[in-house]
């Protein structure tokens, strides 16, 4: 089943309204230069010295903070990962998700993402939202 697109307002909107997660697949540097207020960081890629590496405690992470009929907002840089997240997490038995088109930054300034909109962003995580802590590191 394809998982369907929603614009960042439309994001934004059913995080206020509906109860929706904001699940920021970015990398933990990414995600420290600005996330969407109240987001969840668990990284689909590491980067790191050698490179990027699949997180592979990705799905691990997500099934332990949230039930597989929890309403997620899948986000990224631009949309790829959040493509690549949300085709893992339904394989996994996620049903209700949806991706925010054009991510935190957008592919190109005639598509801005959540970011460049002006909508409400943060550096810092929420507690209990930052991959060291979802990953029990923080602990």
């Amino acid at each position: 089943m394809a998982v369907k697109h929603v614009s960042p307002e439309e994001a934004l909107e059913l995080m206020r309204g509906q109860g929706y997660a904001y699940l920021d697949v970015r990398s933990v540097p990414e995600f420290a230069q600005g996330h969407p207020a109240g987001a969840f960081n668990v990284p689909l890629i590491h980067m790191g010295p050698a490179g990027s590496q699949p997180n592979a405690r990705f799905v691990e992470v997500v099934e332990r903070r949230f039930a597989k009929e929890a309403p997620l907002v899948v986000g990224c840089r631009t949309s790829g990962r959040s493509q690549q997240a949300a085709s893992i997490l339904e394989q996994a038995g996620f049903s209700n998700l949806l991706i925010q088109q054009s991510g935190f930054v957008g592919p190109s300034p005639l598509e801005p993402g959540w970011g460049p909109k002006g909508l409400p962003a943060s550096r810092e995580a929420e507690s209990g939202r930052s991959w060291d802590e979802l990953a029990g590191e923080g602990e």
